[in-house]
């Protein structure tokens, strides 16, 4: 399967593009927990059933030290022992403010008051704009078929 689109082909898109991208690097320094950020990813793209993006937090996370176990289990996080209540307020967060069409209302008061006891101002920050990015990047490679399997973790570091 081949992409629609190639985005750096085209100067005024690869550069926006760039730029979208450098958030990563952003998201990385902050003080929000890389596993927390990959899991996040990860359950945000598994919701919009991109492929790419799949391949590529399950390959960072693994690659952050992840098990197979707790990555296998992201999709059932709220049945699964294995997270802590951080990432789980994290996760659910995340489903809230990707599901938006389905939960009139967008993030209830309770999810977002669940989130602020784990996570401080700056954590909450890279939070909300890594869900929001991480949807705009799924968008991006659903509309333009990016394809999947070829990741190699650390590519775009």
């Amino acid at each position: 399967m081949d992409a629609r689109l190639d985005f750096f082909a085209d100067p005024t898109t690869g550069k926006a593009l760039k730029q979208f991208m450098a958030m990563g690097k952003a998201f990385r320094e902050s003080s929000l927990p890389t596993t927390t950020q990959e899991l996040v990813s990860l359950r945000v793209s598994q919701i919009n059933g991109c492929a790419v993006c799949i391949d590529m937090h399950t390959k960072e996370a693994a690659a952050a030290g992840e098990t197979s176990v707790r990555l296998n289990l992201v999709a059932a996080w709220r049945e699964a022992t294995v997270f802590t209540d951080a990432e789980r307020a994290a996760l659910e967060l995340a489903e809230e403010g990707t599901r938006v069409a389905d939960a009139a209302g967008g993030v209830s008061n309770a999810v977002w008051a669940n989130a602020a006891k784990h996570f401080d101002q700056e954590q909450l920050s890279s939070l909300t704009l890594l869900i929001s990015a991480m949807n705009m990047a799924n968008r991006l490679n659903i509309i333009t078929q990016q394809p999947a399997g070829n990741y190699v973790a650390g590519q775009f570091h």
